[in-house]
């Protein structure tokens, strides 16, 4: 506990919550491991709960508090579709985006709570998620549009000569796409939640000592934990907002450009 609140960067190391040893196998679960289990696992309860508990298993006529959220979260999500996807079959990608803008939004909740874990702040699984959603836009691309996808490498009416220049920056600006953004992501949790730990740890440090005046001006840096913590509830959600909206870009760079 006493590291905990000594260092900022302790709240990301990843802990063993359950440790077996056999012979011949070893199953180790983490707390990383942990949170990413809640999150799937809250996620199919809220929506698997949302029309159990409706009588004909569809959304009431008369909207409960939790079919509001879930109908806000719909047509935030719609219009970011909408929005950036220019074309008419745009809509057959909401059901992804949606669930990734929820999961997203969902671990940097999660990250808020007290003595929890913020996934999102770890590289791997930010970069593994970008990743792979990269590498799924690609596929399609080229299924969709075969040789030809790789003319959106090369600009219309380039010269010979130049695009031996223009190919190599393009290919190398496409392929910083999932990397800029897992590391978007990453970068703005980790730095949020570091700095609360900070001034978190300055006001524990100060009551430690004992001494009557610090005792007292600790709340002064507590004092200020409170808008900070109002504004990374706000990253939270606009990280998950700016994730979907880059991801909707890509698409309509991938497969609706004309290449």
């Amino acid at each position: 506990m006493l590291n905990i609140l000594n260092s900022p960067l302790e709240q990301f190391r990843v802990l063993p919550v359950f440790d077996w040893h056999a012979q011949y196998s070893d199953l180790l679960f983490t707390n990383e491991t942990l949170v990413l289990s809640l999150c799937t696992f809250f996620l199919v309860l809220f929506y698997k709960a949302l029309f159990y508990f409706s009588a004909d298993k569809s959304l009431f006529v008369c909207p409960n508090n939790w079919q509001i959220f879930l109908e806000l979260v719909y047509k935030l999500v719609l219009s970011l579709v909408t929005d950036n996807i220019k074309d008419k079959e745009a809509h057959q990608f909401f059901p992804m985006l949606c669930t990734l803008f929820s999961f997203v939004l969902l671990l940097n909740l999660i990250g808020l709570v007290p003595y929890s874990f913020t996934l999102t702040s770890h590289l791997i699984l930010t970069f593994t998620l970008s990743i792979s959603i990269f590498i799924g836009i690609n596929i399609m691309a080229v299924k969709a549009h075969g040789l030809q996808f790789f003319g959106l490498f090369l600009p219309a009416g380039t010269s010979v000569s130049l695009s031996f220049l223009l190919v190599p920056i393009e290919l190398v600006s496409y392929f910083f796409k999932p990397i800029s953004l897992g590391i978007r992501l990453f970068a703005n949790m980790m730095a949020g939640h570091t700095l609360l730990k900070v001034i978190a740890g300055f006001c524990a440090t100060m009551v430690s000592t004992g001494a009557i005046p610090l005792i007292l001006l600790h709340f002064v840096p507590l004092l200020i934990l409170v808008p900070l913590y109002a504004l990374e509830l706000g990253v939270a959600l606009i990280q998950s907002f700016v994730f979907v909206v880059l991801v909707c870009i890509y698409l309509q760079d991938s497969l609706y450009a004309k290449h």
